[in-house]
């Protein structure tokens, strides 16, 4: 059976082969850093087995790796990648350049093909293995169903991308590793963030929050709670960066004990419709580097807020089209 595992394993895979690249072409920072992020991806299941049967070194260790990626940010310098005859190479070369343009208008549309294989095979997978009857769930996991479905869906992908490019199977892996290194940590930022969101929740900033919103807002009011929920959402993902973070945050302190609880609003909707307010924060906020500061040097903007520029408008209009969808649907 596909576990949560298996796709930890996958990642921890092109993490450890992008740290050995880098190791070969002597670039010790980044396979350094890669290093470090591909051990509790390997080895994430016997680090909490250790730790829950009072084994604390291990955890202790990864713990110090956090420190280590933090310090190796600081020394790395980002190199762009490019693909040579036999490995990746750290100068681009016009000539590769060239026979890269010429591959891509004989494949044409057919390029696409791996990029649409993965919502299509994870939507198939998702709903094949939903109901209970379903073979597939022999197969899969049934508890973090969306999340292995994703897993296959791009291994699916990656198959396909060397099918149509006929490319040899170690492209895959280094490629993986020049768009890694040309997007360097920013890469690891959704997962910080989302761990940062349960580190709060935990600490109970969900409850400092709701106590402030029950002294400045009437909690009687079922609007005004909706609206807090909805701006708050926005506030925290620009904060964080990520409405992954946000999300915990904002429904233990004002979605479960105010609208869910106290006026009665559907779970689902609720859940779906903040979080999809949340990510209007991401598109105006550089906190939100994957999305907003990557696009930038990869495309070697002049403007570094060029993204966040082109992007309000569209946040605006989305933030008020969600909450009036928000009141009708939530409380519908």
């Amino acid at each position: 059976m596909l576990t949560l595992s298996h796709v930890f394993y996958a990642v921890g895979a092109l993490f450890v082969g992008t740290a050995v690249i880098n190791l070969g072409e002597r670039r010790w920072l980044h396979a350094g850093f890669w290093a470090i992020l591909g051990v509790p991806c390997v080895a994430g299941d016997q680090i909490l087995a250790a730790s829950k049967a009072g084994v604390m070194w291990p955890a202790q260790a990864m713990g110090a790796g956090v420190i280590a990626l933090a310090v190796l940010v600081t020394r790395m310098r980002s190199r762009p990648v490019v693909w040579g005859p036999d490995s990746p190479v750290a100068l681009e070369d016009p000539e590769q350049a060239a026979a890269r343009e010429a591959s891509a208008a004989q494949l044409r549309d057919r390029l696409f093909v791996p990029m649409l294989a993965i919502p299509a095979v994870a939507a198939a997978l998702v709903l094949g293995a939903r109901p209970s009857s379903s073979p597939l769930r022999q197969w899969i996991e049934p508890g973090p169903l969306a999340l292995i479905s994703l897993g296959v869906a791009a291994a699916v992908a990656l198959i396909a991308a060397l099918v149509v490019t006929r490319a040899r199977p170690i492209r895959g892996l280094t490629e993986g590793r020049r768009l890694l290194d040309t997007i360097g940590w920013p890469v690891v930022l959704p997962v910080l963030l989302a761990a940062l969101g349960t580190v709060f929740v935990e600490t109970g900033v969900g409850k400092a929050i709701a106590a402030l919103v029950e002294l400045a807002l009437p909690t009687g009011n079922a609007l005004a709670c909706l609206l807090a929920f909805g701006l708050g959402m926005v506030a925290f993902t620009a904060i964080m960066g990520n409405a992954f973070a946000a999300f915990p945050v904002m429904m233990a302190g004002i979605g479960l004990p105010l609208l869910i609880q106290l006026h009665g609003a559907h779970p689902a909707a609720l859940g779906a419709m903040g979080m999809l307010t949340g990510y209007c924060g991401t598109l105006i906020t550089p906190m939100a580097a994957n999305f907003n500061v990557v696009p930038v040097l990869l495309l070697e903007l002049r403007d570094p807020h060029a993204v966040i520029r082109a992007q309000w408008p569209t946040a605006l209009a989305l933030l008020i089209a969600n909450l009036i969808l928000m009141r009708v649907l939530v409380f519908g």
